[in-house]
């Protein structure tokens, strides 16, 4: 239909600017259908298989289900997924302890680092996603009677995730401070981190000589008493 659209206006176009049109209303008449020509040919979206840009402040589901509080995956079994700096060069990671982020909160740093390297070539890479829905209820209401109403959007962070990723040709110093603007914006401590650096199992780096049974060894000592029960006997009782 807008295809149809935009080639009567055309042909229209090509017959009115031919004509020697004098008057004030034929001038109006061919500003119009200038401007119908102009808006019909950027409306115009072609065809492609790819979905369109999804945000990551929200689901594009929406709050149809209402989340539980839940807790962050806190990853025991040797798995490093989400610790180290995949596409840019440098990278901003949570290093105190999990928790739950507003996508508000999330919005404000991600401003704070464009804020921060405005007329810099770079490009921002967001590695976590709001699609946690936080349902509150008002003050001195009593007991029961539901969960409550949808209030906004958070996002789960686990402890030594990477929240941010900056790539392009800028300086570390600048990218240092950028990434220290936006993590006085979010609550918690972060960490600067580049691309090759360690990847974090728990809250311990997995640096080179570093083994995963060495890792899973008890970090306290444990007593006599305790060790020597858990030694099989030799003789029966």
């Amino acid at each position: 239909m807008s295809s149809i659209r935009s080639c009567c206006s055309q042909w229209c176009l090509h017959g009115l600017s031919g004509l020697s049109i004098g008057n004030s209303r034929g001038s109006a008449i061919l500003s119009f259908l200038q401007r119908q020509t102009k808006t019909s040919q950027t409306s115009e979206r072609t065809f492609s298989s790819t979905s369109s840009l999804a945000s990551w402040l929200a689901p594009k589901r929406g709050h149809n289900e209402k989340n539980r509080k839940g807790r962050p995956r806190m990853r025991t079994g040797g798995s490093t997924k989400g610790t180290t700096v995949v596409w840019g060069d440098y990278g901003l990671r949570m290093r105190d302890h999990d928790r739950r982020i507003a996508a508000k909160q999330l919005q404000i740093a991600a401003d704070a680092i464009k804020m921060r390297l405005r007329g810099q070539r770079y490009r921002l890479y967001t590695r976590v996603c709001a699609n946690i829905g936080v349902y509150t209820k008002g003050n001195e209401v009593r007991m029961g009677k539901g969960k409550g109403s949808f209030d906004y959007w958070a996002a789960r962070v686990a402890v030594s995730r990477v929240l941010f990723e900056l790539k392009g040709d800028l300086h570390e110093q600048i990218v240092r401070d950028a990434f220290r603007l936006a993590g006085n914006k979010l609550p918690g401590l972060y960490e600067f981190v580049r691309k090759g650096d360690p990847p974090v199992m728990g809250i311990t780096k997995v640096e080179v000589g570093t083994t995963l049974e060495e890792m899973q060894r008890p970090k306290i000592k444990l007593p006599l008493d305790v060790t020597a029960g858990r030694i099989p006997a030799t003789t029966p009782p």
